[in-house]
């Protein structure tokens, strides 16, 4: 069947059976690889892209429940809060394999959006999510004080 999905502020039509997930749409019929597939079941939070600004597991959720949301994908992603959080990831050296990466960042980014200030256990619960298993959940959570500090000092 055909749909239209709006990813990153363009239309796109893919012809695909709608039970699809969203995450093989993205990565095999619009080449947008940055979302990455880690366990199917949306437990490790490698897949995360934002559906109308909320953080969504790519890899269990439908292509015909995605046909009418907006779809930012780690390609699209950005903003104050995106180019802090990316900053941040460098300054505190959080990637080690990588892999989990873009979907760390699309969740963080989600979170910055919604608290601006977020406290340790905001992170923590935002972040529950998302496995990194290199285990750098220390320096992620100082990145996302860091980008949080960044953002809040450029819009006073």
């Amino acid at each position: 069947m055909a749909y239209s999905l709006w990813v990153n502020g363009k239309t796109h039509h893919v012809d695909e059976d709608g039970q699809t997930p969203l995450l093989w749409v993205l990565r095999d019929a619009l080449k947008l690889t940055g979302t990455k597939y880690g366990c199917g079941v949306a437990q490790c939070g490698a897949c995360t892209v934002h559906i109308d600004g909320q953080p969504v597991r790519s890899c269990s959720f439908p292509l015909e429940a995605a046909s009418a949301a907006q779809i930012v994908t780690i390609e699209g992603c950005d903003g104050a809060e995106a180019n802090a959080i990316r900053n941040a990831w460098v300054t505190r050296d959080v990637p080690q394999c990588g892999f989990c990466q873009s979907g760390q960042i699309m969740s963080a980014v989600a979170l910055l959006r919604a608290t601006p200030a977020p406290s340790d256990a905001e992170i923590d619960l935002a972040m529950s999510g998302n496995i990194c298993r290199c285990g750098t959940y220390n320096r992620i959570r100082a990145a996302i004080h860091d980008a949080a500090g960044q953002v809040r000092s450029t819009q006073s």
